[in-house]
């Protein structure tokens, strides 16, 4: 049995954010983030619609990098402690070839990005780009580009070992 002592530092996501896709390249959510962020109580952020998601890697502080035909990555979205919504990727790894517009399946796997301290897990995303799609970046691309497969949010109360592809 785990004491209270095993929770030291813990982070996680007490409430669905229920955090989709939005019209362009936004999100929407409909429920307020209720967050413990490495020990702490996170500011809760209210419910979002069509909010602009960040230009720049939680991670990395950088700009993101763009997807070039066939590839795959990895979208973790989530808040800090102090209640701002950040965005991080994964590396970008080869997908099989689609066919133009659909998107080929995973030759493996893509990897979650590591994380600053200060992030907790709201949701991710896996994109996938087909043959026809045009370089695709995140936080500026549309998540309904056309060839691009990018939309399908999955909500966490902390992420899992490694992304779910099926």
């Amino acid at each position: 049995m785990a004491s209270f002592t095993d929770l030291n530092g813990v982070t996680l996501s007490k409430a669905s954010s229920a955090m989709i896709a939005g019209t362009t390249s936004t999100y929407t959510t409909t429920v307020t983030t209720d967050c413990i962020v490495n020990g702490l109580f996170a500011t809760g952020i209210t419910a979002q619609t069509n909010t602009a998601t960040p230009t720049t890697d939680a991670t990395t502080g950088a700009a993101f990098n763009a997807l070039g035909v066939n590839k795959t990555c990895a979208i973790v979205l989530g808040q800090t402690v102090g209640g701002v919504i950040k965005m991080a990727q994964g590396p970008i790894i080869d997908t099989y070839p689609g066919v133009t517009t659909t998107v080929g399946a995973f030759k493996e796997a893509p990897q979650f990005p590591a994380l600053p301290s200060d992030f907790c897990p709201l949701a991710y995303t896996l994109v996938r780009t087909a043959p026809d799609a045009a370089s695709w970046t995140p936080g500026t691309s549309s998540w309904t580009a056309s060839g691009v497969s990018a939309t399908t949010f999955k909500n966490v109360a902390v992420l899992p070992q490694r992304p779910k592809i099926a």
